[in-house]
């Protein structure tokens, strides 16, 4: 549910665009509602750190209970606001705000719950248990297609334009308490357990020596920091070009409605969901390397022949199919990256150490993918970003080729 409360806002951003900034070219409003979404990343290295320092402090469970706390406060505020037209610059004020708690939210929310499958996962499924985390922030996007298209059918246009698309951000408020329920009844991981036990034993036999800072510990680890960034840069982009800008896309290039473009992306949202468990458990049997190897080498040759081709097409199967096949090559970067992260870093620094260095990538090219893709559009330049993509995608791919299989370093999950 915290998932869907961040993708709420990327799947109605279409709807409520024009309720938020002055009246003008769709594009221009898309590019103002992109903006604050790429803010709000820049909110998730924040996050990371100060949630990932107090989960490696306090303990997993606790970290999670805080960031599903903000996460609600950011989409109730969404749904209250009012538009341009009542608060004027007050209201794109105000949803800056909420994304920027919700960025603060989903910082911490990653590099927490990743650690936190990784621990509680066995050593020989790892690489499975810990697809779900992606599955489950896919589930997030596909809980907000499936709102999206229950209101498409229950509402008119203008109704959903004019106050219906508050519904879903009233929805996440609420369910998320039903997340807090879950969260206060899980139990901590036995790794957390296991190191604060240790370090209570350390530090009661040396006096109770003050431990070290959080971060001054994370850079005695700078080769994992930097291969976190690389093994991050091609995978966080080409999921968001291809999941959240591709319904944009698939409107304002390849000419489909609206109703159409959520249609296909929910389609395509639930076949990729299987596709994380799958590779998963195929990174189990193989190693993690060559699944990730598949995902670079696949978006650097593809990338560009594929959004050539979905611009093109006005048939609903092709553009379907297309993403399906492309969001199959992107999931040998989905499916495992959460425990390849975190078998790079003991316990007592593992959760700031996998989101940290994730956030601020995120932050940098995740974030920003629909605010480049529709400048580059507007600019009429768009083929630029296609290259652009491909780029990133290369550079990532120099990074598995270079690194060493992580599926050797089980013994790190129980340090």
């Amino acid at each position: 549910m915290e998932w869907y409360d961040w993708y709420a806002y990327s799947a109605f951003a279409l709807y409520f665009a024009p309720v938020f900034f002055p009246k003008g070219n769709p594009t221009v409003q898309l590019l103002n509602t992109a903006a604050i979404f790429a803010v709000g990343f820049l909110m998730r290295p924040l996050g990371a750190w100060l949630l990932g320092v107090y989960a490696d402090r306090h303990g997993r469970r606790a970290a999670l209970l805080l960031s599903v706390r903000l996460m609600a406060g950011g989409s109730l505020l969404i749904a209250l606001t009012p538009g341009f037209a009542t608060i004027g610059v007050f209201a794109p004020g105000l949803l800056l705000l909420a994304r920027l708690i919700q960025g603060l939210s989903v910082g911490g929310e990653y590099g927490t719950s990743a650690t936190y499958l990784s621990e509680m996962a066995g050593a020989k499924h790892r690489g499975f248990w810990s697809s779900f985390q992606y599955l489950t922030l896919m589930g997030g996007q596909l809980v907000a297609l499936l709102v999206q298209l229950s209101l498409q059918q229950i509402l008119s246009a203008g109704q959903l334009a004019g106050w219906g698309w508050r519904i879903p951000f009233a929805i996440g408020a609420i369910a998320a308490l039903g997340a807090l329920y879950l969260r206060t009844h899980m139990g901590e991981t036995a790794a957390f357990e296991a190191k604060k036990a240790a370090t209570g034993a350390e530090a009661e036999s040396e006096g109770a020596v003050p431990s070290k800072g959080q971060l001054r510990m994370l850079m005695q680890h700078p080769r994992a920091v930097f291969t976190v960034v690389g093994l991050t840069l091609g995978g966080t982009l080409a999921f968001y070009t291809f999941t959240t800008y591709a319904q944009k896309f698939l409107v304002n290039t390849s000419g489909f409605s609206k109703e159409q473009a959520t249609l296909i992306s929910f389609g395509v949202m639930a076949v990729a969901l299987l596709f994380q468990p799958l590779l998963g458990m195929i990174s189990d049997k193989v190693g993690r390397r060559p699944v990730l190897l598949m995902f670079g080498l696949g978006a650097t040759l593809g990338t560009v022949p594929v959004l050539r081709l979905l611009a093109q097409t006005h048939d609903a199967w092709v553009a379907a199919g297309l993403l399906v096949l492309v969001l199959f090559v992107v999931s040998g970067y989905t499916s495992i990256s959460a425990v390849v992260k975190a078998e790079l870093f003991p316990t007592e620094i593992r959760a700031l150490g996998v989101g940290l260095p994730f956030a601020l990538t995120v932050a940098i090219f995740g974030g920003t993918a629909e605010f480049v893709a529709l400048a580059a559009k507007d600019a009429g330049v768009e083929e630029w970003f296609y290259w652009y993509v491909t780029a990133c995608a290369l550079l990532s791919l120099l990074v598995y080729w270079r690194m060493g299989e992580t599926r050797g370093e089980q013994g790190r999950m129980t340090e």
